[in-house]
């Protein structure tokens, strides 16, 4: 690794990836470079969160929710109820972090520290109105919550029963919410994917490991560094200016923010061929980076990703990295979107190769490819064909849903050859 070691004005950047093998190196450090070699544990899941550092939360639930499919793109097949646990047992605790997020128990102090940063977030914008509007109700609910324990939303009736929708909560939801987003309350656990609050301090009185006093005082300034080093680390390589997103930092992180991390060597500059930029990596990568410039770094990995992916969801970190342009449009109007409501970006030992519109129709057991699209100049060979093939009836199994329907193909040639290949996989699949 040719790193820079002039960090003045007058330092120049020699080339020493190409995009193809910082590629290599993001998805090591994200998880996705390889198949898992061996059943999933509970541990690998836990292990796997601490590895992105978070895991978004979404509750459309077309596909899997969210959160269970990043965790199986990187784990295969494992139980999902492993996530409530794991948050149940104390492994876990939600925060907002780049949205609604998952994250390492470790963690935890960080993100209850940073809060007064994020106040131009629309949910603490929320709590503050809440606050403001609705004092005596918030504080009653709180009030009862520290006498009689946990609640969830569903706890409580609501006297408009025929309104629903995000922003039709009922009070009740909307004063938990606030609470959650103050820091007074925090998610115990989840019942079917509903959140039942409960005191803060009792939540975090079981936290594994417990909270690490160091972590409490530190400053905004110190904060804002650890999460800036730990994007870096996360992301394998990046460029300074998608280092904000990940931890949605104000404001954007620029090179002389990095020049005391370079200095002390917890970061390294590289350039990668054809950027205009600097990258970054963290110096726990040396050897990634080393293996991949050295052509000893190889994807093996085929895998469906979750809209949330934090591999996908910085769309110009990904124009940049994959030259994969994507957008999330099941917010978009049907008669906008492009490719489908719950597109699933297709990762193929390194590459994105395209992207599928799913829908998993659990009573019947069948899982709906309803378009598939491979990007412009994908080769329809053998090798795809066997693992599209592959990744489609995992996801399908794991999902309770073992009967793969396909619909239409972009080329339509190859819809006949992944039928095929996909009825070849279920019967060795048994």
């Amino acid at each position: 690794m040719k790193a820079v070691h002039a960090l003045g004005k007058s330092s120049v950047v020699a080339p020493s990836l190409t995009v193809a093998q910082a590629r290599l190196v993001q998805l090591a450090a994200q998880g996705l470079l390889h198949a898992p070699r061996r059943r999933a544990r509970r541990e690998d899941m836990v292990n796997a969160i601490a590895q992105m550092r978070l895991l978004q939360i979404d509750s459309i639930h077309v596909v899997a929710r969210s959160p269970y499919l990043v965790l199986h793109a990187r784990l295969g097949s494992y139980p999902a109820e492993w996530l409530e646990q794991a948050l149940a047992d104390g492994w876990l605790a939600e925060c907002w972090v780049h949205e609604a997020c998952f994250v390492p128990a470790a963690d935890v102090p960080l993100h209850r520290a940073w809060r007064d940063q994020r106040a131009g977030h629309w949910a603490y914008r929320h709590a503050q109105r809440m606050r403001r509007e609705q004092a005596a109700g918030m504080d009653a609910l709180l009030e009862r919550v520290r006498a009689g324990g946990p609640v969830r939303a569903a706890d409580f009736e609501r006297a408009d029963r025929g309104k629903s929708g995000w922003w039709e909560w009922k009070p009740e939801k909307r004063w938990l919410e606030a609470w959650f987003a103050e820091g007074e309350l925090m998610v115990a656990r989840r019942e079917r994917f509903q959140r039942v609050y409960d005191l803060a301090d009792r939540v975090l009185a079981r936290l594994r490991p417990p909270i690490d006093p160091a972590m409490t005082g530190m400053s905004s300034e110190q904060l804002r560094q650890r999460f800036i080093v730990d994007t870096v680390r996360a992301l394998g390589v990046t460029s300074a200016r998608w280092i904000a997103d990940y931890y949605r930092l104000k404001p954007a992180v620029d090179r002389q923010e990095l020049l005391p991390l370079l200095l002390s060597g917890e970061l390294v500059e590289l350039a990668v061929a054809g950027w205009s930029e600097p990258a970054y990596a963290h110096r726990d990568h040396a050897d990634l980076l080393e293996r991949a410039r050295g052509g000893r770094l190889r994807a093996t990995h085929t895998a469906l990703l979750s809209p949330f992916d934090p591999l996908v969801w910085d769309r110009a970190r990904l124009l940049g990295m994959f030259d994969f342009d994507y957008r999330i449009e099941c917010y978009l109007p049907a008669a906008k979107r492009c490719y489908g409501y719950y597109v699933l970006p297709i990762l193929q030992r390194g590459r994105l190769v395209g992207r599928l519109d799913a829908k998993a129709h659990r009573a019947d057991g069948v899982f709906e490819v309803k378009a598939l699209f491979l990007e412009q100049g994908v080769e329809v060979s053998p090798r795809l064909l066997q693992d599209l093939a592959a990744a489609l009836v995992s996801t399908a199994r794991w999902h309770g849903t073992p009967q793969v329907r396909l619909g239409w193909c972009q080329p339509s040639a190859l819809a006949g050859a992944l039928r095929r290949s996909v009825r070849e996989r279920q019967a060795e699949a048994g």
